[in-house]
């Protein structure tokens, strides 16, 4: 993982996935923190870089589809991770339903906490 942590955050969950980026399957990894979801792409693809979003952030996150090309949906193996802004990001998974349920429950606790 090339993104710092901050002081006393800790990974909770990472594994292989894809970030849909416009037109492209940014392939890379997801780290789930006790503050954060981190999208760190692999060098190789066209579109580099890491997506950071704070738990804070997150409104829902729930399953979805993955698109080719951005817009026809295609296997239903992705999540949807909706801010408070009204934007979202989807992530290509395996076991998108343990990362919902792992999410939800990183999100509840930071509002227990």
């Amino acid at each position: 993982m090339k993104t710092e942590l901050g002081p006393n955050e800790q990974i909770t969950k990472d594994g292989r996935a894809n970030a849909q980026r416009g037109l492209e399957a940014v392939g890379g990894h997801l780290y789930l923190t006790d503050h954060r979801l981190i999208f760190e792409s692999h060098a190789f693809n066209v579109q580099r870089g890491a997506t950071i979003l704070d738990l804070a952030d997150i409104v829902a996150v729930e399953p979805a589809w993955a698109r080719l090309l951005g817009f026809i949906p295609l296997v239903p193996n992705s999540i949807k991770v909706v801010l408070r802004s009204g934007r979202d990001y989807r992530f290509v998974v395996s076991n998108k339903s343990q990362w919902i349920a792992d999410i939800s429950a990183a999100l509840e606790n930071k509002a227990v906490g």
